[in-house]
């Protein structure tokens, strides 16, 4: 988690930077910048690419999962949209200091802000930055997913509750969205493997380099099982297959994803991601998911990352004393006796 007192510099920071590429961006908002392929990181000691350290991307909180209807193919915000953005942004950062002075706890020391960016969202296929339709079997098995999340619930079990209420996973790609606070990220690496490490939840995802064959498609996992080669000597292509249905694919923590987590993930869904380092403290990573059973046409998104070698990570409390499962299936389990009693 990073330090607050950071958040106004670096906003600062990039606006500065904001400003300071806007007069290209004003002559094309459409357009989505190629990845850079000519820079070569230095390798392992096993002779990889090199993309060990810790790349949080809380920086990115500002950016939507998908763009307004409105927006439609803008890749980059308009002058009037960043500054709204920057003000939004300057507003909230500013909730830490007066929770500071008034000696009172809420969102503002719990939420991590992010910096203005010109980004309008992450999704940038479908052209237009938003999810494509679901199939009528999406359709169907999203009516009947559970969660904290969805509106006009009732709780009687834990499987009311998705994995994410119950503190076992955000699944996939959820997991590799911004969320409101532990948004760190850390590649590890060995021969033949990388790991990446997730704050949230503390998960760490295995990508086998080796050249290992696949598992077979009968054995399956919520984080699914991956596989990764290098490219260009500057690229980790990773394919993520075998995953079991259960988590939501996208998350109502990332700002602007559906809110009631419930976008379904089958069994024919498959994960492609690349991990591009662009520089000694840079990577672009873009992921595409294809799940032909819930989604009408796969979709992709992009996320700069950014070193931060200094970003630590803490405890991952997620329910502490372990009390809110049950207080969700007590309390509503009141209030529909109440409205019984009431009824009578």
């Amino acid at each position: 988690m990073r330090l607050r007192s950071l958040i106004l510099a670096s906003a600062a920071a990039f606006a500065a930077l904001g400003a300071a590429s806007v007069s290209a961006q004003e002559q094309d908002l459409v357009t989505i910048p190629a990845v850079p392929k000519d820079y070569k990181p230095k390798l392992t000691p096993w002779g990889d690419p090199d993309l060990r350290g810790s790349w949080p991307i809380d920086h990115l909180n500002a950016t939507p999962f998908q763009r307004t209807v409105e927006q439609g193919n803008r890749y980059y915000l308009t002058d009037e949209e960043f500054a709204q953005r920057e003000a939004r942004l300057g507003k909230q950062a500013g909730n830490y200091d007066k929770e500071i002075q008034t000696n009172t706890l809420g969102m503002g020391a719990w939420v991590e802000v992010g910096t203005a960016n010109r980004r309008t969202s992450f999704l940038i296929d479908p052209p237009n930055g938003r999810l494509p339709a679901k199939t009528a079997e999406g359709e169907r098995r999203s009516k009947l997913m559970h969660s904290s999340y969805r509106q006009g619930q009732s709780f009687d079990w834990v499987t009311d509750f998705d994995s994410w209420d119950r503190c076992i996973t955000r699944g996939l790609p959820a997991s590799m969205f911004t969320i409101n606070y532990n948004n760190g990220i850390r590649m590890w690496q060995a021969p033949g493997l990388v790991a990446i490490q997730l704050e949230m939840v503390h998960e760490t995802r295995i990508v086998y380099t080796d050249g290992r064959p696949a598992i077979s498609p009968k054995i399956g996992n919520w984080m699914g099982e991956s596989r990764g080669h290098w490219e260009n000597g500057n690229t980790l292509v990773v394919e993520t297959t075998n995953f079991t249905p259960g988590p939501s694919a996208t998350n109502v923590g990332t700002w602007g994803a559906p809110p009631e987590n419930d976008t379904p993930v089958s069994t024919e869904a498959k994960m492609t991601e690349r991990f591009t380092m662009t520089g000694p403290d840079t990577i672009v990573y873009d992921v595409t998911w294809n799940d032909p059973t819930i989604f009408t046409a796969p979709w992709s998104a992009r996320l700069d990352w950014r070193r931060n070698d200094d970003y630590q990570f803490f405890e991952y409390a997620c329910h502490e004393g372990n009390v809110q499962v049950r207080g969700y299936i007590s309390s509503s389990r009141a209030e529909r006796a109440e409205k019984q009693e009431g009824a009578q």
